[in-house]
């Protein structure tokens, strides 16, 4: 439990700062997923004959253009994050290192990060194609780029904004504020991991089960590790072997389900 600095903002404050980060990134990410999913159960056929998109090309034909849309897309997405540090140090608590993301244990956040990436990517392909084989997914299509030069660091760059994004605020941030407004261990789990589910949906019912599972695992990693770190490193590696691996093998393996 995180108590509230003496003199920092009381509870009200506290309340108020939360809905708004979360209104501005992945609050409104979950309502836009709603949208997109209901959207996709009035439309014809079943969810798993659908495509939900990523990674998509902003400027086709014009890949300079296209580039500059990329870079600017995954910039303007770490700005919640920017903020929420600064509300850390306006807190006293000295930024996002009050989170554990910083660069002072490297070694310990990428060997953890890389422990749990292999066991959770892994299970997370697995019932990825289970759920999509039962009609309960959507065809997810990590990406849809074209063939430049610049297609796979962008890819990397997008895996890695995902993870600082997802695991500095809804793990580190909202874990730390529900127990600074008074919530108990499982209603914070529940919390986060809904909330990590909800802007999944757009994927469909696994999309939604399978990420509240993940969100589960890693608040108690967190609560364990007292770090962001070795989250937001397992998170990138996911993400960049999804993203990396969709690129490399989509329409060249049959085990792989893809677009129509």
């Amino acid at each position: 439990m995180v108590a509230l600095p003496e003199d920092g903002p009381d509870r009200r404050t506290l309340r108020t700062e939360l809905l708004l980060v979360l209104a501005l990134s992945l609050g409104a990410s979950g309502v836009s997923s709603l949208i997109r999913f209901i959207g996709a159960l009035t439309r014809p056929g079943g969810l798993a004959d659908q495509s939900a998109q990523l990674n998509t090309s902003q400027a086709p034909g014009r890949p300079w253009l296209d580039l500059a849309w990329q870079l600017f897309g995954i910039a303007t997405a770490l700005v919640p994050v920017a903020l929420v540090a600064h509300f850390l140090v306006r807190e006293g608590a000295g930024g996002l290192r009050a989170l554990g993301f910083d660069r002072l244990r490297p070694a310990f956040d990428l060997s953890r990060g890389a422990a749990v990436a292999a066991g959770i990517g892994g299970c997370g392909i697995a019932f990825y194609l289970v759920a999509q084989a039962s009609g309960f997914n959507l065809t997810v299509e990590p990406e849809s780029l074209p063939p430049v030069w610049w297609k796979y660091p962008v890819l990397v760059l997008s895996a890695v904004q995902n993870s600082v994004l997802e695991e500095v605020i809804v793990l580190g941030y909202l874990v730390r504020r529900l127990d600074q407004l008074g919530w108990g261990p499982m209603a914070v789990l529940a919390g986060s991991s809904v909330l990590r589910g909800s802007y999944h949906l757009y994927q469909g019912i696994g999309g939604f089960l399978g990420n509240m599972a993940m969100g589960a695992v890693f608040v108690l990693l967190y609560r364990r590790w007292g770090r962001v770190g070795p989250l937001v490193a397992a998170h990138a590696l996911i993400d960049i072997v999804a993203f990396a691996g969709y690129a490399l093998l989509a329409g060249k393996v049959g085990w792989l389900p893809t677009p129509d």
